[in-house]
């Protein structure tokens, strides 16, 4: 079964929420473990280190945004997947979701086949970390893939995974045009439907972070990285 190597940690104060949620993915041959707040969420990533964790946003002690970001700092669950589970849909809820670094943003309540679904298709982009450095050098920048940090003369500076996807894309081909349909196929991945502000937002936060201003919009059409 494709799905028997998979672990999946779902985190929400409902513990009805929990168990259907729970029943369903074990069904499907998932290896599911469970935390009810941000904080004790954090803890069991640490030492489960799951493929895939589905994340609600209003929760105790820790609400699933800043819980979302904690996560992101930790470089061994960089590669780990996190997707908002939210009865919130609101615009300014899902960008800051995708600020903190996730993958995915599905609103309940969610038929269990619309949910099974959509964690098929992020787990096929699922990919375990490379064991040789990969390194991309851009201007005054360094680019390590291995360790997902980008070195700008003696400052190392951390990106969530998506935005450090983005830019690596967009350095991997200096003055290349990449279309907004391109980006999205290749960081998010075909299966995975975002707004039309995400490429934007995410955009906008590497150029603040990093100070880059190469990163040139093309009106209509995308983002290059302009040498």
């Amino acid at each position: 079964m494709e799905t028997e190597n998979h672990k999946i940690l779902l985190v929400d104060d409902e513990k009805d929420i929990l168990e259907f949620l729970g029943y369903n993915l074990k069904k499907e041959g998932y290896t599911v473990v469970t935390a009810r707040n941000g904080k004790d969420a954090i803890k069991i990533a640490k030492e489960e280190n799951p493929h895939l964790i589905i994340l609600d946003v209003m929760m105790p002690k820790l609400d699933g945004i800043e819980t979302c970001g904690e996560i992101r700092s930790i470089p061994e669950l960089s590669n780990t997947i996190i997707v908002f589970l939210t009865a919130r849909g609101e615009d300014y809820s899902q960008i800051a979701g995708f600020d903190a670094g996730a993958d995915d943003y599905i609103t309940k309540p969610v038929k269990p086949k619309v949910l099974i679904s959509r964690i098929k298709a992020l787990l096929r982009r699922y990919q375990v970390p490379e064991e040789k450095s990969e390194e991309i050098k851009f201007k005054d920048i360094i680019i390590d893939r291995e360790r997902y940090l980008i070195i700008k003369g003696d400052q190392e500076i951390s990106l969530p995974k998506k935005e450090f996807e983005l830019l690596m894309l967009l350095a991997s081909k200096p003055n290349k045009v990449f279309t907004r349909e391109e980006i999205f196929s290749r960081v998010w991945g075909n299966d995975v439907i975002v707004g039309d502000r995400t490429i934007d937002v995410h955009v906008r936060k590497i150029r603040e972070k990093v100070g880059l201003d190469s990163i040139k919009t093309i009106k209509g059409v995308g983002y290059k990285m302009e040498l």
